[in-house]
């Protein structure tokens, strides 16, 4: 290093034309340097030198102190070193700084080589080495100060997985590293707020005692959030962003905030404070965003296990379950793997196969399951391995077994697939229907043997009713036959008549449940000339109403004339019934190309919406549910019956003014 002249052995004009000349090709000098660094680059990329921005005014100190050379040793004070500060961060070493430094020597006496003394020089040179000094023992300083900092955090780490203990260790060797900062606090982001989670020294207890949840947007700390970056305030317990009562109260003056980033995702927001200093050092702050690092790197990875862990309790809870149900269920079940051998079986299933389940696991089926079984679903298995499509509702019985009777089984065969789709193995489940299937053959018998009553009952009853019927005719010709005498036998007639419609009803309602259905016995028909011949025998029975035909169009098809008849009668029988008084049923018979409109129509109390799904359902006592002596409740259910068995359907419609249509649509047949 060059030694400092004494004042007074050179010109100050030499030193003056020295520094002149700096200022003057300061410019020339500086893009002669970066050119230098440039051609230096180690790995051939162009990057911005290190002391692009701090040698502009490490040149103009230069020139000051050429002007005014400082007393002996206090040329250092004269030295900036934010450059070494700023870049420790990035990894830079020293040696790049001690490589720009020699550069700006050499590019200095290229362009200054002609100017000045050799003590002027000489006080240039000591500034230089002064500066690379300067570098290299601060960032010696500084690097040990950071390394024992983080070798700190990293045990920290290491013995604390909980994120909130380690957040105040981490604050607390924030306090032990620098005595410039009184203290700390970190907020963590939850849902829309911001949450303290940790905090230490100035006001540390009466923050945590607070509990304190801050909105994203709110004061110094939202504006921290919101912008994405480091924001340093001065005067902090007067400054306006700050709102914290506590801050005010202790007299807080810097304050510098930083942004948890990962991403752009934000994780939270740190804060350090001092109540001695306006501003912290570039080395204070340095520290404290690398801390922050640290501690964002430990936040994201204590929240990854945290929900590794909570996934894997998740999943455990419901493997826990799904073992709760499959040994709970009363049905059997397994999975089998491509050589169907058993992966997983419940106990059901394997008492079924005569062994424990432990004995059944990677054991293949032909040597678990009873011979007879095995031959007769691994068909079954094979198949679906090969499609890769399941089958259902398989069913077979098995034979007695030790004196009990036989068994029947419903099973179920499906592929079970890996990530990609695979069919890797096969399930199976096995449902005892053994109880349904006797309720269903006793369901049966039941239902045959009520049609096998009904039907003996309606043929026996009808011999009877015609002799009444015929007797009571034979009467009423009986010219000698008194007033009273007379109309009793009216009375015998008209019974006779509706017994026997009950009794066509009942024995229609038997066939109608027969595999073969409601017979009919096709003819062409003209459904005006039938509807006009019925409404006027029904006209002679209900001589009290006003029975109204309206016939248009083509009525010709082929049906059957006496369902048809059988039709009419039943619905208009149910609109007198149920027709208000004095009003007209109407019948109306509509020509709509392929089919023909059958429609009777009444005025009366509206039918009510939930009633109107089970109208044309068996033994349901008229239109709103009422009794009726005339009926036993299979009316419109024939009437539906017989428009099925000519293909076609039936409907009702009712509004709330009471106008109730019933319809049926008739195919023409042929």
């Amino acid at each position: 290093m060059f030694v400092m002249q004494e004042k007074g052995e050179h010109s100050s004009d030499e030193s003056h034309d020295l520094a002149d000349s700096l200022r003057r090709h300061r410019e020339d000098i500086l893009r002669h340097w970066e050119r230098a660094v440039a051609e230096h680059q180690p790995d051939g990329l162009v990057r911005e030198a290190l002391l692009h921005a701090y040698l502009p005014g490490f040149l103009e100190r230069m020139a000051d102190v050429l002007e005014h050379p400082p007393a002996e040793g206090q040329l250092a004070r004269f030295i900036p070193d934010e450059h070494t500060l700023h870049h420790l961060e990035a990894g830079l070493e020293p040696d790049r700084v001690a490589l720009e430094f020699g550069l700006l020597r050499h590019c200095l006496h290229q362009h200054l080589a002609h100017v000045g003394g050799f003590a002027q020089w000489a006080l240039l040179h000591e500034s230089i080495d002064q500066g690379i000094l300067r570098a290299t023992s601060l960032y010696t300083t500084m690097r040990d100060r950071m390394l024992e900092a983080l070798e700190r955090v990293s045990e920290a780490a290491v013995t604390n997985q909980d994120v909130d203990t380690f957040l105040t260790r981490l604050l607390n060797i924030l306090l032990e590293c620098s005595v410039s900062v009184d203290g700390a606090a970190i907020l963590l982001s939850d849902k829309a707020e911001l949450r303290l989670r940790a905090a230490v020294g100035l006001g540390a207890k009466e923050s945590l005692e607070s509990n304190i949840h801050l909105p994203l947007d709110a004061g110094l700390t939202g504006q921290v959030a919101t912008q994405r970056r480091p924001i340093l305030v001065r005067m902090a317990s007067t400054h306006p962003e700050v709102r914290s009562d506590l801050v005010r109260r202790l007299g807080v003056r810097a304050v510098y905030s930083v942004p948890l980033l990962q991403g752009e995702r934000l994780i939270g927001v740190a804060h350090m404070g001092s109540r001695t200093l306006f501003d912290f050092t570039e080395s204070d702050k340095q520290l404290f965003r690398t801390l922050m690092t640290r501690a964002l790197n430990f936040i994201v990875k204590a929240e990854s296990i945290e929900r590794e862990q909570a996934a894997r309790a998740e999943a455990q809870r419901l493997l826990s379950l799904m073992d709760t149900l499959v040994e709970a269920c009363p049905v059997g079940l397994c999975l089998m793997d491509r050589e169907l051998r058993f992966i997983c079986i419940n106990d059901t299933l394997a008492r079924l196969n005569g062994h424990v389940t432990k004995q059944h696991l990677g054991r293949p089926l032909r040597e678990m399951a009873p011979d007879w079984v095995a031959a007769l679903i691994e068909p079954h298995f094979r198949r679906v391995l090969e499609e890769g499509q399941p089958i259902c509702d398989h069913e077979f019985t098995s034979p007695p077994w030790k004196e009990g009777p036989e068994q029947h089984w419903l099973c179920h065969y499906y592929p079970v697939r890996n990530a990609d789709g695979e069919v890797d193995g096969v399930g199976c489940v096995l449902v005892n229907i053994t109880q349904q299937k006797r309720v269903e053959a006793e369901l049966r018998r039941a239902g045959e043997l009520r049609e096998r009553l009904i039907g003996v009952v309606g043929h026996d009853l009808r011999n009877p009713l015609n002799a009444i019927s015929i007797s009571a005719g034979l009467l009423r010709r009986e010219e000698n036959l008194e007033a009273d005498a007379l109309r009793a036998v009216e009375r015998i007639r008209a019974s006779a008549a509706r017994m026997a419609r009950m009794l066509n009803d009942i024995l229609d309602f038997a066939r109608s449940n027969t595999s073969e259905g409601l017979p009919v016995h096709r003819e062409r028909v003209n459904l005006h000339e039938l509807c006009r011949s019925a409404l006027e025998e029904l006209q002679v029975a209900y001589a009290n109403q006003r029975l109204e035909l309206d016939a248009r169009g083509d009525g010709w098809g082929w049906w059957d004339p006496d369902r048809l008849t059988q039709v009419v009668g039943n619905l208009v029988s149910n609109a007198v019934q149920h027709g208000r008084e004095g009003t007209p049923v109407r019948v109306e018979v509509r020509d709509e190309g392929n089919d023909v409109l059958l429609a009777v129509h009444n005025e009366g109390e509206p039918i009510a919406p939930e009633l109107r799904p089970a109208l044309f359902q068996p033994f349901r006592h008229g239109a709103r549910g009422k009794a009726s002596s005339r009926s036993v409740g299979l009316g419109l259910y024939i009437v539906q019956q017989v428009a099925h068995a000519h293909g076609g359907e039936t409907q009702v419609n009712s509004s709330e003014h009471g106008h109730t249509v019933f319809t049926v649509r008739l195919p023409r047949g042929g």
